[in-house]
């Protein structure tokens, strides 16, 4: 399956030929993905596929080797340092363990981007921030510290943080992690909702293939460096693809094999002095 994917919709990120090394590890290999606009995309594969990879080429952080990473028609791995900070105000990123201040209450962690990024005044950062932590449900816990919250609900703090600057883009590295099922019902819900309600384009790195069909408009794949499915993901189960059938039913063993490679079980056997 050839690694471009046209979308119907106008694409927000382009990987262009992007290929990157890291420790000597070739982790992306000629990629190329069109991200459309507006709608939210799952990202998938094994682990170590290169998933937060991807995000990481998107904020600026990496560099890859060759090829071009756009947004919104700007290739981000070519822009100046300042120019790079200026883009990143652009963004919304929400990292797997939220990320928060825990000195701040969840009122000053969402306050935060706009004191820093911003001239507002304070009453209306005010009237921002209560915005935002409504429509994550904890405008009542706005006095809160992060640790008088649940794991669930910090996570949420957090995507009102991501939020605060109105990104055009937002950015969740594996979202559902260690989240009990209301909690995670709560976060499919509201990644859907501020996507729709705010016309952003989202990008959710998850293993929750399950959890996916309920989320993304669009699922990507990546494995041995190249993307090798890209489909609504009702759509994903019907993809010949071994590699595919793989990961959408959890089998132990198949193109990504259960072993890790080594000699055989009986030359381990026979010689074990020799390793």
């Amino acid at each position: 399956m050839p690694d471009t994917h046209s979308q119907t919709a106008q694409p927000t990120i382009q990987f262009s030929d992007v290929s990157l090394t890291l420790g000597g590890r070739k982790i992306l290999e000629k990629l190329d993905l069109a991200i459309p606009q507006g709608q939210v995309t799952a990202i998938m594969g094994p682990s170590g596929a290169g998933k937060t990879t991807l995000l990481r080429l998107i904020t600026g952080q990496l560099k890859p080797d060759t090829g071009r990473v756009l947004v919104n028609g700007t290739a981000v791995n070519e822009l100046s340092p300042k120019a790079l900070n200026s883009y990143r105000k652009q963004l919304g990123v929400l990292l797997q363990n939220g990320a928060l201040f825990t000195d701040l209450t969840c009122f000053d962690n969402v306050a935060l981007p706009l004191r820093e990024h911003t001239n507002l005044p304070e009453s209306l950062i005010k009237n921002i921030v209560l915005l935002k932590l409504h429509t994550v449900g904890l405008r009542g816990a706005a006095h809160l510290y992060p640790r008088e919250l649940s794991g669930g609900m910090n996570r949420r703090v957090a995507m009102a943080r991501a939020m605060a600057m109105d990104p055009q883009l937002m950015l969740y590295d594996e979202p559902f992690a260690g989240l009990d099922p209301i909690s995670m019902g709560i976060s499919l819900r509201l990644i859907r909702q501020v996507n729709e309600a705010l016309g952003m384009t989202s990008i959710v790195v998850t293993h929750d293939v399950h959890e996916v069909r309920q989320l993304a408009h669009q699922a990507c794949i990546i494995a041995n460096g190249h993307v090798i499915a890209f489909a609504p993901p009702e759509t994903l189960q019907e993809d010949p693809e071994p590699l595919v059938q793989q990961f959408m039913q959890g089998l132990p063993d198949g193109p990504v094999a259960f072993h890790y490679p080594g000699p055989s079980l009986e030359a381990d056997f026979l010689d074990g002095d020799q390793h």
